[in-house]
């Protein structure tokens, strides 16, 4: 269940940033830049944020890509995202610990 919400929301981070595309005077090519820029880095040093949450996807490079595409938003962006996919990783830590506590204090 973890995995669905971690793909959610790394879905809806990849849609806002491909939205900023476009801007009211048509499209905006410095955010294309930058976006190509990202992936650039991505490709070239390996950084999959899918992997990093255990996802494995069936196309290989395309982790990398799409996690590009996030660090194109800057790093305030992806301590946000990090930070949101932590809670989901420590929200199930804790439920499966309190699990495990409960089942020990019956014994």
């Amino acid at each position: 269940m973890d995995k669905i919400i971690m793909v959610a929301l790394i879905t809806e981070a990849l849609w806002e940033t491909l939205k900023m595309i476009k801007s009211p005077g048509g499209v905006n090519l410095d955010r294309i830049g930058v976006m190509l820029l990202g992936v650039l880095v991505a490709l070239v040093t390996g950084i999959d944020l899918f992997e990093l949450a255990g996802i494995t996807l069936k196309v290989p490079f395309l982790g990398s890509a799409l996690t590009g595409l996030l660090i194109s938003r800057g790093s305030n962006f992806i301590h946000d995202i990090l930070g949101s996919m932590g809670q989901v990783y420590q929200s199930k830590k804790i439920g499966s610990s309190s699990y495990t506590v409960s089942s020990k204090s019956k014994q």
